[in-house]
């Protein structure tokens, strides 16, 4: 059993944590690190340049010094070279998307106790970029997350089975290109919004798969899917959804499928108990208090709604204690 003075510690600290996240989330949502770019500046400089309040500068400047992500020496502040590639904006390994979508996300979690009582998200704001950049957040965030996982996890899935693949709200191409790079003679079509398949138009057109890659704009909870894929990457879209609309995602995906074509669903997959992974339970708040009726799910679940659309033959791929389980399914022949 745990000394209890340690369970008393590990409570208090777990309450702490919003406390550095909120200092590196403000730091990113004002771009410090760009703003400072790669000469040494004072926080009177900072500040003129994020026309932003000089002695709140100075402390998130000196906060975010503390926690190790700027250096400071003789009252100038400098992004550390080792860190530059993942925190400043032009870079193309920048964490900056996924760390002011976590900001929106926290927004949420803030209230979550509202949520609770009231069963659907509490009223949540902004961030200070506005909409179109947290939105344009979000959709690089998916990229930020996925592509250090994206060659790995296909390798897991084992040689290529597809010539067509149809990547559903495929964001800005990660997972289009890595399961092109397997795939020398297949194609794909990224199926997303329209902000989105401007994001995978920029990433796509400078690849060497860009020939070979189509983007339609639209909308899958309204719109048909492009039909004629033999493979369909579903991939972090389950958990927003309920059951249902994920039944009703699941028959336009069986619709747009050839005969004997596969669906792969990359995200959480949960014990039967809804505990474990503990990473799942938690994310399934995440849910809780961002979408009106998302949720993390079993593989029983999923293999039911899978089976509700019409596949054959629900397999649990991969498992992962993250974001990175796949199930597949097959349309009969």
């Amino acid at each position: 059993m745990a000394d209890p003075s340690s369970q008393r510690q590990r409570i208090l600290e777990m309450t702490a944590g919003f406390m550095p996240t909120c200092a590196v989330g403000a730091a990113a949502e004002l771009d410090v690190w760009s703003v400072i770019g790669p000469e040494p500046l004072t926080a009177r400089q900072v500040a003129e340049r994020l026309k932003a309040d000089l002695r709140a500068t100075t402390m998130l400047l000196d906060a975010v010094a503390a926690l190790g992500l700027l250096d400071k020496q003789a009252g100038r502040y400098a992004v550390p070279d080792s860190l530059a590639a993942w925190l400043c904006e032009e870079s193309p390994e920048t964490l900056l998307p996924m760390l002011r979508h976590r900001m929106n996300i926290l927004r949420g979690w803030a209230q979550l106790a509202w949520t609770v009582r009231a069963g659907i998200p509490a009223p949540q704001q902004g961030s200070i970029r506005g909409p179109a950049a947290d939105r344009a957040a979000f959709v690089a965030a998916m990229h930020s997350v996925s592509g250090p996982v994206a060659d790995e996890l296909i390798a897991r899935l084992g040689p290529p089975r597809f010539t067509h693949l149809l990547d559903v709200g495929g964001a800005s191409g990660t997972w289009t290109l890595a399961f092109l790079r397997t795939a020398p003679d297949a194609r794909a079509t990224l199926f997303d919004l329209p902000d989105a398949i401007e994001q995978a138009r920029h990433r796509i057109s400078g690849s060497e798969a860009a020939g070979r890659v189509d983007l339609v704009a639209g909308d899958f909870y309204t719109d048909p899917l492009p039909a004629g894929a033999d493979y369909a990457w579903v991939s972090a879209i389950v958990h927003q959804h309920s059951r249902e609309h994920n039944r009703a995602l699941f028959a336009k995906v069986y619709a747009a499928l050839v005969p004997g074509g596969r669906i792969g669903i990359r995200d959480v997959v949960m014990q039967p108990d809804k505990v474990q992974p503990v990473d799942g339970a938690l994310f399934a708040i995440n849910m809780l208090v961002n979408t009106e009726t998302g949720g993390t799910f079993s593989f029983a679940e999923l293999a039911a709604d899978l089976q509700a659309a019409g596949f054959i033959e629900p397999a649990l791929r991969v498992e992962d204690p993250a974001m990175n389980s796949v199930v597949e399914a097959v349309k009969p022949q």
